[in-house]
C-alpha cells in the first residue's frame, strides 16, 4: 500500500510539469538584433516559463535580415524534430521582404507555406507580435526591441505559451 501512495503522489507532483522544445523562428527581433542573446525575448522567456515550474527549452532560430523566402528555405531544418511550438515572427520577414523586392503578395504565399509545413508536423504555432509593441520599447531605429522591450514581449507571451503547453486543442 505505500509504495501506491507514493506512486500517486509521484504523479500528482509532475502532473503540473510539462516539458517542451519550442523554437522561436523568424528575423532580427527574435535574433536579438542590437542585444546579448541572454537578453533577447526567447531566453527571457523560458526563464519566466521555468520560473514558473515548466521544463521548456526555446531554441532562438532567429536570423538578422531573413526574409519570408529565407525562412521558408530553412524551415524544416531550422526547427529540430521534437518541437511542441513554434513561436512565429511574422512582422520581422515581411519587413525585410519590402525591402528585398519581394512582394506582399508573395510574403503572403510564403508565410502560408510555412505554416502549412509546420502544420503538417503536428507543431502548434504561436504568433509573436513584436511589431506591435509600443515606440517606447524600441530602439531609435523604431524596428528592434530594447532590453527592456524584450524582457516585456517576453512577459506578454507567458500566457499564450502556457495556453499551448496545457491545451491540446489551443488556436493559433
Amino acid at each position: 500500500m505505500p509504495r501506491l501512495l507514493i506512486l500517486i503522489y509521484l504523479a500528482l507532483a509532475f502532473a503540473g510539469q510539462l516539458s517542451a522544445q519550442i523554437v522561436a523562428f523568424g528575423a532580427s527581433n527574435v535574433a536579438g538584433a542590437g542585444v546579448e542573446p541572454q537578453q533577447a525575448w526567447p531566453a527571457q522567456l523560458e526563464k519566466l516559463l521555468k520560473a514558473q515550474g515548466y521544463t521548456v527549452h526555446i531554441i532562438n532560430a532567429g536570423i538578422n535580415g531573413d526574409t519570408t523566402a529565407g525562412m521558408l528555405k530553412r524551415v524544416d531544418t531550422a526547427i529540430p524534430n521534437g518541437t511542441k511550438i513554434v513561436i512565429l515572427d511574422t512582422g520581422g520577414g515581411f519587413y525585410n521582404d519590402s525591402r528585398n523586392n519581394i512582394t506582399r503578395e508573395q510574403g503572403e504565399k510564403n508565410f502560408a507555406a510555412i505554416k502549412a509545413r509546420i502544420h503538417a508536423r503536428g507543431i502548434k504555432i504561436v504568433r509573436e507580435f513584436s511589431y506591435r509593441m509600443s515606440p517606447k520599447w524600441k530602439q531609435p531605429d523604431q524596428i528592434h526591441l530594447t532590453v527592456e522591450g524584450h524582457k516585456e514581449l517576453a512577459r506578454l507571451m507567458v500566457p499564450f505559451i502556457i495556453k499551448a503547453l496545457t491545451q491540446p486543442n489551443a488556436p493559433e
